[in-house]
């Protein structure tokens, strides 16, 4: 919404259809104490960033098989999910 609000210069109408039409439907993982807890265990073992560490996490709470990052090692397997870089040749 930063993006949407600031860079793009969306009044506040234009974001909430955004937010209506676009993100809210993409929502599948709420945050929760476990969501939080399993991003720290994450961060702790493979030593990501926290918020890396808790994108991992929503994606395996919602059952993603691949998870598709430019900032992550390619190829690597994080528990079921393979990280994978949509711009590698």
């Amino acid at each position: 919404m930063n993006v949407i609000t600031r860079k793009l210069k969306a009044t506040p109408e234009k974001a909430r259809q955004m937010l209506d039409y676009a993100l809210i439907p993409l929502w599948r993982v709420n945050p929760t104490r476990t969501l939080y807890q399993r991003g720290l265990d994450l961060q702790t073992r493979y030593q990501f960033s926290f918020y890396d560490s808790l994108i991992i996490a929503a994606a395996l709470d919602a059952g993603c098989k691949t998870l598709y990052s430019e900032d992550l090692q390619h190829g690597q397997h994080i528990e079921r999910i393979v990280i994978t870089n949509p711009f590698r040749r």
